[in-house]
């Protein structure tokens, strides 16, 4: 049986890959980001781009014009005083 440790040790920049049924499961060890995909590289692919998102490198808040032209108010849509679900902590 394979081992992600060597002597004991974590590595830095860790991912784990295993298969589950028909997909491929992907996930940074560091920050718990997880994906899928149908291939190895396909689950590999859109890890690298969940850890870019996570870390902020890529993505970007929408502008008041791309919410508009979706039929989104940006003055009606405001977090308000709620807390977020726990499903985002």
């Amino acid at each position: 049986m394979a081992s992600s440790t060597q002597d004991g040790d974590g590595h830095d920049d860790e991912i784990r890959l295993w298969r589950d049924e028909d997909w491929w499961i992907a996930r940074d060890v560091e920050t718990g980001v997880t994906t899928q995909g149908h291939s190895r590289a396909d689950a590999l692919e859109n890890l690298d781009e969940a850890v870019a998102l996570h870390d902020g490198e890529a993505g970007r808040e929408p502008t008041d014009e791309e919410l508009q032209e979706l039929g989104i108010d940006p003055a009606d849509n405001t977090t308000g005083e709620q807390e977020p679900p726990d499903v985002l902590d």
